[in-house]
């Protein structure tokens, strides 16, 4: 049985305990934190311990931000390496796993205007090699782990696969890289998703669900049985946390009916 939780800003409640209330009659096991950029988790550190005494489980965060490690200008570059550094400090601090960004988020696309980016691909490398190097020894000195997220190729030009994470990850060659894997990007991208996780397994440590319409799971057509099928044939045991937009006139209903849904799926 695989282990559920939501971010933070789907649950409802104004404190993380409220929401950790919530989350637990609704059937979720953690809180997938958000990392905002200006150092925002870290400033939030007095309110994450408190919650943490009082037995709220947050075993990732998922970087919000603008701008990511892969940026073209070197200045937000520098920044989003910082930033993450800092993100996987406070996770460390929770107990948790790790923190998960993308290499870019909305920089550029190929399938897009102007087509052609800045960068060639061969700096695209060097670039987040040197970044995944850099924050892979810092999440190896914190005790967890850094999660590379591909996305899809409208959001991001350089990750948009699980192989292509795998081919950074191994020249990286720190065990404190990992990817984190995104059942909607991969609908976009991958031609057979579970192959893929298959093919990717060794490589996996953490995974973020929804479905193929970005709304929460069971809203749309992926084939869940198949995906969690090959994400339990792969061995995974970390959560499978929620991040998608919601559909209908009930929010807390939506987010409430996931823990079930995946639960029949992966039956």
């Amino acid at each position: 049985m695989f282990r559920t939780a939501c971010q933070e800003q789907l649950l409802p409640g104004e404190t993380l305990q409220q929401k950790w209330e919530f989350a637990q009659s609704a059937g979720y096991d953690a809180i997938e934190l958000r990392g905002k950029g200006g150092f925002h988790l870290r400033d939030r550190l007095p309110e994450l311990r408190k919650a943490l005494a009082d037995g709220v489980v947050m075993p990732t965060v998922c970087v919000d931000m603008l701008h990511f490690i892969g940026a073209f200008d070197e200045d937000l570059r520098r920044d989003a390496v910082e930033q993450m550094k800092s993100q996987l400090s406070v996770i460390g601090e929770l107990g948790g796993a790790g923190a998960q960004t993308p290499a870019s988020y909305g920089m550029f696309s190929r399938r897009l205007p102007p087509f052609q980016p800045p960068r060639s691909e061969e700096e695209d490398r060097d670039v987040l090699l040197a970044g995944l190097t850099e924050l892979g020894e810092h999440a190896r000195r914190e005790g967890v782990a850094l999660f590379l997220e591909p996305l899809n190729r409208y959001e991001d030009h350089m990750v948009n696969r699980l192989d292509q994470a795998v081919e950074l990850i191994r020249a990286v060659g720190l065990d404190s890289v990992r990817i984190g894997i995104d059942s909607y990007h991969m609908n976009i991208e991958e031609s057979d998703p579970p192959a893929a996780i298959l093919a990717a397994a060794p490589y996996i440590g953490h995974a973020q669900v929804s479905d193929s319409n970005r709304f929460q799971p069971g809203a749309g057509h992926l084939d869940w049985p198949a995906w969690l099928g090959a994400l339990d044939g792969a061995g995974y045991t970390g959560h499978l946390a929620l991040e998608c937009r919601l559909t209908g006139d009930d929010a807390a209903e939506a987010v409430a009916s996931v823990p079930a849904f995946l639960a029949r799926a992966a039956a």
